[in-house]
């Protein structure tokens, strides 16, 4: 793996960390298949029962590194940089069966924001920002930005958030639903590191149904998505992290998951 991503598990919880801070973490060609190698990683390794992504340095994510695309011998085309980049790494995101939690630390630009925004739990530094910043550049919003994010606050609110490129303060996105939680700058990390704990200890084989759910549900009609779910949670109720749950209730005791 590249050394413009670190992947290290512990205690269940893979920790991505996107590693290119003196350019804010951007993405070129050989980070992006590094990113996709790690989360290729995560979906099988049986010991990673969630995923936490964040960045080094003081952004997140800056998107797409535009040295990359302004020098004619480096520029793959916008064609490459969609289909064998970014939306990989988007349908990896949604299809990994784990919880994937971004940790913004900083600036979450362009497609860094949009990775971001399509993560199952989003937590921001007070400090950090999102700007879908596209329109600066004669560009549209990709990596499923002009998917998840009028979903996430609205048409009106993303129309605007997309044609004017606004800096969105993380207070802000917490504000309109863009995200899970803000967090004081000093208090990020921890509470990041306990939440992504919080969901590896959890049954890992319902979580990754209520994802499967969740996914559907943005095109299923009602009566689709019922079977679905009565689908779904018959596969739940075979699980061994089942019948944990119901007895550690019964016991009156803590579960203990073992993610099967």
């Amino acid at each position: 793996m590249s050394d413009s991503i670190l992947l290290q598990v512990e205690n269940g919880v893979a920790t991505i960390t996107l590693n290119r801070p003196k350019v804010f973490n951007s993405f070129n060609r050989e980070m992006a298949f590094a990113m996709q190698d790690a989360l290729d990683q995560c979906a099988t390794d049986e010991k990673v029962r969630a995923v936490l992504i964040t960045g080094e340095g003081k952004a997140f994510c800056a998107g797409q590194d535009i040295q990359e695309i302004t020098n004619p011998e480096l520029h793959p085309g916008f064609k490459a940089i969609l289909d064998d980049h970014y939306n990989p790494i988007v349908l990896k995101i949604r299809n990994l069966e784990k919880p994937v939690i971004a940790a913004v630390n900083g600036v979450a630009a362009g497609a860094g924001a949009n990775l971001a925004l399509c993560c199952d739990v989003v937590i921001a530094k007070e400090s950090a920002a999102f700007i879908q910043a596209f329109s600066k550049i004669g560009l549209i919003p990709d990596s499923a930005g002009t998917f998840f994010l009028p979903r996430l606050i609205g048409f009106g609110k993303a129309s605007a958030a997309m044609m004017l490129a606004d800096k969105i303060s993380a207070t802000e996105a917490d504000q309109m639903g863009m995200i899970y939680k803000v967090v004081k700058d000093d208090e990020f990390f921890a509470f990041a590191k306990a939440t992504s704990q919080k969901l590896a200890d959890l049954p890992t084989v319902a979580l990754a149904n209520t994802k499967k759910a969740l996914n559907q549900s943005f095109s299923n009609t009602v009566e689709e998505q019922l079977a679905l779910e009565s689908k779904l949670q018959i596969e739940s109720a075979a699980t061994e992290d089942y019948a944990e749950g119901v007895a550690s209730f019964m016991e009156k005791r803590k579960p203990v998951f073992k993610g099967k």
